[in-house]
């Protein structure tokens, strides 16, 4: 079992940037993903969720509205893209898949002008 994020980086207040996730292992399409991240000094909290088929998804009440999670089962990819980055956003972003139980690496996002 094997998940890869990619897509993080610095970005200025106000921008944008889209996290993948690649999975590998396990079927996929038949599992729910979720986002965590951790900032720096901080515990590790879950940012967002989405159910195997994509229809149902939960955000953490700093997101919404900002960020949207989505899936392709076809391409075993789930995605965090990120809008309208706050300081506050910056942290290291793992994808999960959390009743197999599986976690990526981490992969840092830092918002900073």
């Amino acid at each position: 079992v094997r998940l890869v994020e990619s897509g993080g980086g610095l970005v200025q207040p106000g921008g944008s940037l889209r996290l993948s996730c690649v999975a590998s292992g396990f079927t996929f399409s038949w599992y729910p993903m979720r986002w965590y991240r951790q900032a720096p000094g901080k515990e590790r909290v879950l940012v967002a969720a989405i159910d195997s088929s994509g229809s149902n998804r939960y955000f953490e009440d700093s997101t919404k509205g900002r960020f949207i999670m989505s899936r392709e089962n076809g391409k075993k990819t789930v995605y965090l893209q990120k809008n309208s980055l706050k300081p506050e956003d910056t942290a290291v972003y793992y994808c999960t898949a959390p009743t197999i139980p599986a976690w990526g690496q981490g992969i840092q996002v830092t918002v900073s002008s």
